[in-house]
């Protein structure tokens, strides 16, 4: 590959960062707005895979509150809510006033048994925001035969499609399409050094040689690939896989949680479809459990949890499907899901996992202070012209099939 730029220095910028998903376009935001010269590389859809496939909830640590032994996760996540409440309303950087939102808060409810009864006052105790009871008559439609006591939880749900766009659309001329297998070419002088990052135009061929400070993987799953690329052990991430529950069709809005015990036994979240179909995505712990079983056979408990937990519920004129995916974070070494995000410096590599959609912010507060401050004191990146930029991936709803009727 040749070098394009004067004398073979390279175009220098501050950081880049690999991954287009929630983190990194975040990140991106919130480094050029503090003076940082900052490239964004993406060899797929922006936010395809991990974030386009989250359900959108905005957690305050509601799982963690039910679960003995997870007060740190539960302390980690819990301000997260109001941090997200502000961007959303304009009042925090970034501005997420044009991110679509699903619901301003979810509905927590349980079923008769003793084992919920117990999961609903630990969620009441463990929250920075304490689910409020409502009356029978204030219950929305859906939830009017659940026999155990209802509550509204002030958990924002948002579209994740809609905020990937709100955080892209603002720096188009620093989000670059990549191809993954022959377009980037990593140099590292030592384990976690990277002095050059050589990129190929898709395009045109053209070459790009790049001189970053720092680089930033946020790239989920892919953050291993990437570290074994920059001489760093590959197996610092993990992934823990959900076998997620889409239905569609003829459904009343519902965003919330059913917990029992020390579980949330289904989480459900809803949108609209490409033809105006209400969809759910279905997950808790009925996706935990999906991971060993084959899509038939998940399709059919889910519509026997869901006819449990809602009673009442119609589902004869839906339809069903359902997609993987993998949560992709810090190794905890018992595989269990860490207590926070994570990110760590290593040469001028940072690598970095959010754990959680709602984390996203606390994470970047974190890398922000592990960058070095701003070379030149601007946030001027290099003009790159006629570079491919990735679309913004779409909802598994609209690309997963064959979708089935379920008797």
């Amino acid at each position: 590959m040749s070098d394009p730029s004067p004398n073979g220095s390279g175009v220098p910028v501050d950081v880049v960062i690999f991954g287009g998903g929630a983190a990194g376009l975040w990140l991106l935001d919130e480094a050029h707005r503090c003076g940082h010269r900052a490239l964004l590389l993406e060899p797929y859809a922006l936010g395809s895979g991990q974030t386009i496939g989250s359900q959108g909830i905005i957690h305050g640590g509601l799982k963690y509150s039910l679960s003995l032994g997870r007060s740190s996760s539960a302390r980690s996540i819990r301000d997260m809510p109001d941090v997200w409440r502000r961007c959303l309303a304009g009042d925090a950087t970034p501005d997420l006033r044009s991110t679509r939102r699903r619901s301003d808060y979810c509905f927590l409810w349980r079923t008769s048994s003793i084992r919920s009864r117990i999961g609903m006052a630990g969620a009441k105790a463990g929250l920075r925001v304490t689910p409020q009871s409502i009356d029978d008559d204030e219950r929305p439609e859906v939830l009017r035969n659940v026999p155990g006591q209802v509550a509204r939880l002030e958990e924002q749900v948002i579209d994740p499609q809609s905020m990937l766009t709100t955080l892209a659309d603002r720096h188009p001329s620093r989000i670059l399409s990549i191809d993954p297998a022959h377009g980037v070419e990593v140099r590292a002088s030592a384990p976690g050094q990277v002095d050059h990052v050589l990129l190929i135009n898709p395009a045109t061929g053209d070459n790009l040689d790049v001189r970053p400070s720092s680089i930033v993987l946020t790239a989920g799953r892919g953050n291993d690939t990437l570290r074994e690329q920059v001489g760093l052990d590959a197996a610092r991430g993990q992934r823990r896989p959900l076998h997620m529950v889409m239905v569609r069709g003829d459904l009343p809005v519902l965003n919330g949680h059913c917990v029992d015990g020390n579980r949330t036994r289904i989480t459900v979240t809803s949108s609209r479809d490409h033809a105006n179909r209400t969809v759910w995505q279905v997950g808790g712990q009925i996706s935990e459990d999906g991971v060993e079983m084959d899509e038939q056979t998940l399709l059919e408990t889910a519509r026997r949890e869901i006819e449990d937990v809602i009673p009442g519920i119609d589902l004869s004129r839906t339809e069903w499907a359902t997609y993987r995916v993998d949560r992709a974070e810090a190794n905890d070494s018992r595989g269990a899901r860490p207590d926070d995000m994570f990110a760590e410096r290593e040469g001028n590599t940072i690598t970095a996992w959010p754990t959680k959609l709602a984390l996203v912010p606390k994470l970047v507060e974190r890398i922000l202070e592990l960058l070095d401050d701003p070379t030149w004191g601007d946030n001027k990146a290099p003009v790159v012209s006629n570079w491919p930029r990735p679309d913004v991936a779409v909802p598994p709803w609209e690309t997963s099939a064959p979708w089935f009727t379920i008797d």
